[in-house]
């Protein structure tokens, strides 16, 4: 009974005992998940509820439905992701039961999972409503444990449309808030490790606010977590988001082995999503190290494979990757073309933490191709989207790009006045390439 549930779940089921069968089938997913066997935990859960449906309508048997759609919603994640469609009608139909049972505390991870779906989806409005509704009901009920989620939730959200300032507070108020729970876990909740995670997304924040140093120290905090918790997807999850800072402005070395140790924690784990982001990395650290065209494969292949989950989030960034990779090349057609698709993709989705940049690389590209006023254009663009965001780091980058062009253009003294400003914001990071960079060309201009 302990080793094959299923097969008792089975001989129940044709024995006319849908009750036992119900049970053995749900420890049967349950089992199989524990093992990251996810697709059979997917199909386990599946005949779970399809045996379940036989039964007369009651209160236990909708709580019994709410259990085993639980337990379904989380095998989907991990085998197909949190914006594939039949994540997000289990959510959906798990979120009826949680309102006609009184939205039971002990199961936070349905309006956290419905979240997530419309969030990875690019339903942003939906997503952070779902959100404000959480943190509503937790503050009526002083229920921390839904605090940290509903914070957690919205800092993300609000980091991917570019309100950078509220998801930093939004994520501090996420790790405050956890600190104050007795049950030091919230795991099982929200699937991976939500304390650990805010922390590594509030890295990212803050790189985008301008904050590098505290970005890095943020991340390998969360990662040195991670590896103590010994959560396979809560460590392959961080070590993801602290490639995406490396991928930025980092060490390529140390992306390297952050990428060698999430394909090493995930290998075997049928982790959709996570394979997909770790083939992207790969090749972002291929084409850093110089193998470009090998590279330019791997992020090829990894974008299908993110893109056929259904996820939106964090597109326009990889695009970006993939742009930068065939600039290198020397395909600045190929360049330009992908750029303007990622555009298009951030106006339709309004994920708009990546926009100051991509705007920039556009004005690089048209550069290339001798289009001055055009570039200008972009750059200007950049710089306000930054200022609005309050994304230092890319107003930064972008009133570097513009700065360069003055200085080709002979007006030095205009370059000078546009960049030093922005240098002299800056407090720390000055060993990063941006700054050093930024720096270099300030001291010519001067």
């Amino acid at each position: 009974m302990d080793t094959q549930p299923e097969l008792f779940a089975q001989h129940y089921a044709e024995a006319g005992l849908i009750e036992k069968s119900v049970a053995y089938w749900a420890k049967a997913g349950r089992r199989s998940f524990a093992r990251s066997a996810v697709t059979e935990a997917t199909a386990q859960f599946q005949k779970a509820l399809d045996e379940l449906a036989i039964l007369p309508d009651a209160p236990e048997r909708q709580r019994q439905e709410l259990e085993l759609c639980s337990g379904l919603g989380v095998a989907l994640i991990a085998a197909k992701s949190y914006a594939a469609p039949e994540t997000g009608r289990v959510f959906a139909r798990a979120r009826e039961l949680w309102e006609e049972l009184g939205f039971p505390s002990e199961f936070l991870q349905i309006p956290y999972g419905q979240s997530r779906y419309h969030m990875f989806r690019g339903e942003l409005d939906l997503s952070q409503r779902l959100n404000e509704d959480l943190l509503r009901l937790s503050r009526r009920r002083n229920d921390p444990a839904g605090l940290v989620l509903g914070h957690y939730c919205s800092g993300c959200n609000h980091m991917f449309a570019g309100r950078l300032s509220a998801s930093r507070f939004h994520l501090q108020e996420a790790i405050a808030a956890y600190a104050s729970i007795s049950e030091r876990s919230l795991i099982h909740q929200a699937h991976v490790h939500p304390q650990v995670t805010s922390e590594v997304f509030l890295g990212n924040v803050l790189f985008c606010l301008g904050y590098p140093e505290q970005a890095l120290a943020r991340i390998n905090g969360a990662i040195a977590e991670a590896r103590r918790l010994s959560h396979p997807p809560t460590l392959a999850t961080v070590l993801c988001f602290g490639a995406r800072v490396l991928s930025f402005d980092g060490d390529n070395a140390l992306l390297g082995e952050w990428v060698d140790e999430v394909i090493g924690v995930t290998a075997g784990r049928a982790l959709a999503l996570l394979d997909a982001g770790t083939t992207i990395f790969s090749g972002w650290a291929k084409v850093q190290n110089g193998d470009v065209a090998a590279g330019i494969s791997l992020l090829r292949t990894g974008l299908t494979a993110y893109r056929a989950t259904g996820t939106e989030m964090f597109i326009p960034h990889f695009i970006g990757l993939l742009a930068a990779a065939h600039e290198i090349a020397g395909n600045a057609e190929e360049a330009l073309a992908l750029v303007d698709d990622a555009l298009q993709l951030i106006e339709r989705t309004r994920e708009r933490w990546f926009a100051a940049e991509l705007n920039r690389q556009k004005g690089q590209l048209l550069l290339r191709q001798g289009d001055i006023e055009a570039a200008e254009k972009r750059y200007r663009k950049a710089l306000s989207i930054a200022d609005e965001q309050e994304a230092k780091m890319w107003e930064l980058r972008a009133a570097a790009s513009l700065a360069r062009l003055r200085r080709d253009q002979g007006r030095r003294a205009e370059g000078r006045d546009l960049l030093a400003p922005i240098c002299g914001w800056f407090t720390e990071g000055f060993d990063t390439q941006d700054l050093k960079e930024a720096k270099a060309l300030l001291d010519e201009l001067t």
